[in-house]
């Protein structure tokens, strides 16, 4: 089997397994089998796959995104998990506000790596979490601007 069908299948079933199997049928609409044959390596299942509308079903009941995880990770993105998603309430407003803090905290985090002319290891880290920030603000900011559009 080629390797990130290998790869899709085995988070495929940690996802399963991960919500429990009793809980994934009711939640995708599928049977057992349906569901074993999503992550089965067997040749006769190599080319079938869960569809998106249940691993999106199965991840929201999940404790990690495994599919959507093991999706980016095939090309070369790396995710940033956040158990709480504390910016969710409010709507867009707040999030213009939280948008303006995070740029702030950003650069005064370059100002102060910066100032020496060399941005070094722990100073990269910080702005990686800086980013890493911003960007989960604008998620946010997308989802309720695409819930009042």
């Amino acid at each position: 089997m080629a390797g990130h069908a290998s790869y899709l299948k085995k988070h495929t079933e940690a996802l399963v397994k991960d919500v429990g199997i009793e809980a994934a049928c009711e939640l995708a609409g599928k049977s057992k089998a349906t569901l074993g044959r999503y992550y089965s390596e067997a040749d006769e299942h190599r080319d079938r796959f869960i569809p998106v509308d249940a691993v999106a079903a199965l991840e929201a009941a999940a404790s990690y995104p495994h599919v959507t995880s093991a999706l980016a990770e095939m090309r070369g993105i790396t995710m940033s998990y956040e158990q709480t998603r504390s910016n969710s309430e409010g709507g867009v407003n707040s999030d213009v506000i939280k948008l303006s803090q995070r740029f702030a905290l950003l650069m005064e985090e370059y100002n102060r790596a910066i100032g020496d002319g060399v941005i070094s290891v722990n100073e990269a880290k910080r702005l990686l979490r800086e980013t890493t920030e911003l960007q989960r603000v604008l998620i946010e900011m997308k989802m309720h601007l695409e819930e009042n559009a």
